[in-house]
């Protein structure tokens, strides 16, 4: 498995044509999003099945979004691409904002305040950086929006449902771990790639940092959903059950309310 390179640079010149410059194919970056794509997919399948507001739908969904974005601009190395990876990361972050800040909320109620302002936020953002084209600009907001849920999701373990800290904290662990390995990663990529060079493969693809932020970040944001799907169907006086599929993959499952 070859590694791209830790850095790239847009066409300036001709944003039309603008493309990533790597040396390398993006395999193992591309590969690594099937994590952001099947588990989701299910996901949604799920929460279809269980009749679970729409709201969580398009969670998994967004989440299938961002991977298959990021996978196509792996794959592509291409401007176009980059933006079908960056932007959705924003419009799945503020679905996840909505949904948790709507869990203690009468079932299937809309806070259009609310909505109206995480789809404008989602314009500007989308506006401002098809213009100034800086990548900064999309992580700072994309930073405001994740810190947005932590503080939301810190709030919920310490004084509404404490006995969620294991799920809340290990979502939020994962996702830290990612962002820790993706700036290891950019800062430290020339080395990491002389690294590589000078071990056998299969130590060389463990210091792909990039990869494993994708598969810590979508792990970490998989199991946000799940935390939020939790919350909801707790305080809506379901019986949620954290279940493993196959030991390893978790998924929730939970009964109805009983009838009286």
């Amino acid at each position: 498995m070859l590694a791209a390179l830790c850095t790239w640079t847009l066409g300036e010149n001709d944003p039309e044509e603008g493309e990533v410059k790597s040396s390398y194919p993006a395999s193992g970056n591309t590969v690594s999003n099937l994590i952001m794509i099947i588990p989701p997919i299910f996901g949604a399948i799920q929460s279809v099945r269980d009749g679970l507001e729409k709201r969580y739908i398009a969670s998994y969904l967004a989440l299938t979004v961002v991977g298959m974005g990021s996978w196509c601009f792996h794959m592509t190395l291409k401007y176009e691409m980059q933006l079908l990876d960056e932007l959705p990361m924003i419009y799945s972050c503020c679905i996840f904002v909505y949904c948790m800040f709507e869990c203690f909320k009468m079932k299937n109620s809309v806070n259009y305040h609310l909505l109206f302002t995480l789809v404008l936020f989602s314009l500007i953002v989308t506006t401002v950086y098809l213009k100034v084209k800086e990548p900064i600009f999309q992580q700072v907001m994309y930073g405001m929006l994740v810190f947005t849920l932590v503080l939301r999701s810190v709030y919920i373990v310490t004084w509404v449902y404490p006995w969620l800290r294991g799920l809340g904290y290990t979502s939020l662990g994962l996702f830290l771990l990612g962002f820790l390995l993706w700036n290891i990663d950019n800062i430290f990529c020339e080395s990491l790639r002389n690294f590589r060079k000078k071990v056998p493969p299969i130590i060389g693809v463990t210091t792909q940092f990039h990869a494993w932020w994708h598969i810590l970040t979508g792990l970490g944001s998989y199991l946000h959903i799940l935390f939020s799907l939790y919350t909801r169907t707790l305080y809506l006086r379901y019986r949620p059950k954290v279940k493993f599929l196959f030991g390893i993959w978790p998924v929730i499952l939970f009964e109805p309310l009983r009838k009286h």
